[in-house]
């Protein structure tokens, strides 16, 4: 029974996985969920979430909270940790990393619904919070 729950999974107990240099060399890995009959939402905070400004490619501080509600599969936090973290290396505006990071999820984990939302420290004296939604075809939320 234990061998079938982390089926497929491949970064969740390894030791010494490097941080990729890219989210799109960060797959994001998903199990199934053992109550796809049931809603019930899953939160996954990210209070150190750094990107690079595409502009002057400094650092962008800021944290991201992921909030979804599973239909069959659940989303793996290691590997959802190496993509978070791949952002680090990334040059992106705030809009698209949280809109990326949505899209990331909805095609490996396919949810009933998700809300990502980016709150960005001050650059230049203004914080930036940033939000996408995503609801299931057929989901009335």
């Amino acid at each position: 029974m234990k061998k079938k729950k982390i089926e497929g999974l491949t970064i969740l107990g390894g030791r010494g996985i490097p941080v990729p240099g890219s989210p799109a060399d960060a797959p994001l890995e998903c199990f199934d969920n053992s109550h796809p009959d049931r809603d019930y939402e899953i939160t996954f905070d990210c209070p150190e979430f750094t990107s690079l400004c595409p502009v002057t490619g400094q650092p962008d501080f800021g944290s991201i909270r992921i909030t979804y509600v599973p239909d069959r599969r659940c989303i793996e936090s290691k590997s959802l940790k190496l993509h978070l973290h791949s952002f680090r290396n990334h040059n992106s505006f705030h809009e698209e990393v949280v809109n990326m990071i949505r899209d990331a999820i909805v095609a490996a984990a396919a949810p009933r619904s998700l809300e990502v939302e980016g709150s960005f420290r001050p650059r230049g004296g203004i914080s930036i919070k940033v939000k996408a939604s995503y609801v299931k075809k057929g989901e009335h939320r």
